[in-house]
């Protein structure tokens, strides 16, 4: 499908212009409430994976049953934001936020008290999974209520909600130990239930939104179709799948190469992870004061280049650190450009749609470079030719964002 039309795009703008009087709520409100809900949502999605060594010592779990359980929720929550992306755009995030938080709040009471075994974990961990959709629910809805001028960094705001899974890896693992094992899966199943009744009370979809006609596969089918949807995947693919499979497996590569504590180690990660959340608001301010495509293409070349030097496994202080720090700081930046570029290239009444196909491409994005990483090890016994490929992979994403993704946003 060809690039927006004028009358389209002009549907866009007057979506996302800025509120009058009769829409029941401000942008300021709204903005605030989503990206506590993805907050909590992403926290409650990422419960399992601090616990993965101890549940593998309970249970007697083999090293691949371990990473199934971790995975399970990352798949099903990153494959659940296209269906989830596509009824936003039907029913509207006022419907679909408290619905997400309450049925969330299922599987963590489950995977808290009656979980015991690899099977039930699984099945937990499967249901567990509704709580990643929920960034398909809130870029339509942060996008419909800003005018465009200003989405890049009202969408970047609700996008460091992704800060909720640095939350469970700070606190998962403290709260069992100090004060029981069921207390991190309680504390949060309280917290979605309590923001699930602040977001049905107060949450306001704008009544001008304009809402997609047909069946939600047909609207699938027709985003699917649209350019944009392909070519932004790969790039949200390659920067948030960057900093998901970085903040999944770099303690094992500093460990491994460095020589580091497990603890040392899953510090230094954090500041990795911390450091890409605070990002990716500059991203989207970036992209809103700058071209996006200039933007993305800094970006990924500038990722290639870090890729490099972590390939040549530099002394970790300084050169290492500064390194890995300035790669957060960049796939940050990236993430929160690329959805400018949503904001700006979908129409208003497929941007539900599309977030759901895109957001499902960057945390399939994170799934597999660890996959390929620990294979490359296993071979070679070093990590070179993994960070190689990443350069690669980035310096493709500069490539694409510098020809049709320009081209995309001129149209």
């Amino acid at each position: 499908m060809s690039a927006p039309s004028e009358r389209e795009r002009a549907g866009r703008d007057r979506a996302g212009t800025s509120p009058a009087g009769g829409t029941g709520g401000s942008p300021a409100l709204m903005l605030a409430l989503s990206t506590v809900g993805f907050v909590l949502t992403f926290w409650a999605w990422a419960l399992l994976s601090p616990l993965g060594a101890s549940l593998r010592e309970e249970l007697g779990l083999s090293s691949f049953q371990q990473s199934l359980v971790v995975a399970v929720p990352v798949l099903v929550g990153s494959l659940g934001r296209i269906p989830v992306g596509a009824l936003t755009d039907r029913l509207g995030a006022r419907r679909m936020f408290p619905a997400l938080a309450l049925l969330t709040v299922l599987p963590v009471l489950y995977l808290g008290h009656l979980a015991d075994s690899f099977a039930a974990y699984l099945v937990g961990g499967f249901f567990l999974g509704l709580g990643g959709t929920t960034f398909a629910i809130g870029v339509p809805f942060v996008n419909s209520w800003y005018p465009p001028e200003r989405r890049g960094l009202a969408l970047g705001v609700f996008g460091a909600g992704m800060g909720g899974t640095a939350i469970s890896s700070f606190t998962t693992v403290q709260l069992a130990g100090a004060v029981g094992r069921t207390f991190p899966f309680d504390l949060v199943a309280v917290l979605l239930v309590l923001y699930a009744v602040a977001a049905y009370l107060l949450l306001r979809d704008r009544p001008d939104r304009p809402v997609p006609q047909g069946s939600m596969l047909g609207r699938l089918a027709v985003a699917l179709r649209m350019p944009a949807t392909w070519q932004l995947s790969y790039l949200y693919a390659i920067a948030f799948g960057g900093f998901v499979a970085f903040s999944v497996y770099l303690p094992t590569e500093l460990i491994n190469d460095y020589g580091l504590e497990r603890g040392d180690a899953a510090v230094r990660t954090a500041g990795f992870v911390v450091l890409a959340v605070l990002m990716r608001p500059v991203g989207g301010w970036l992209a809103d004061r700058l071209p996006p495509v200039r933007v993305l293409v800094a970006v990924f070349v500038v990722a290639a280049l870090l890729a490099l030097l972590a390939a040549l496994k530099l002394e970790l202080l300084p050169a290492g650190t500064v390194a890995f720090l300035l790669l957060a700081a960049v796939l940050g930046i990236g993430t929160g450009a690329v959805f400018a570029m949503v904001a700006r290239t979908v129409p208003a009444e497929r941007v539900g749609t599309v977030t759901g196909v895109v957001g499902a491409a960057g945390g399939l994005g994170g799934f597999f470079p660890p996959l390929i990483m620990g294979a490359v090890y296993t071979l070679t016994g070093t990590y070179t030719l993994g960070f190689v490929l990443m350069a690669l992979a980035a310096l493709l994403a500069a490539v694409l964002s510098a020809t049709t993704v320009r081209r995309l946003a001129a149209g």
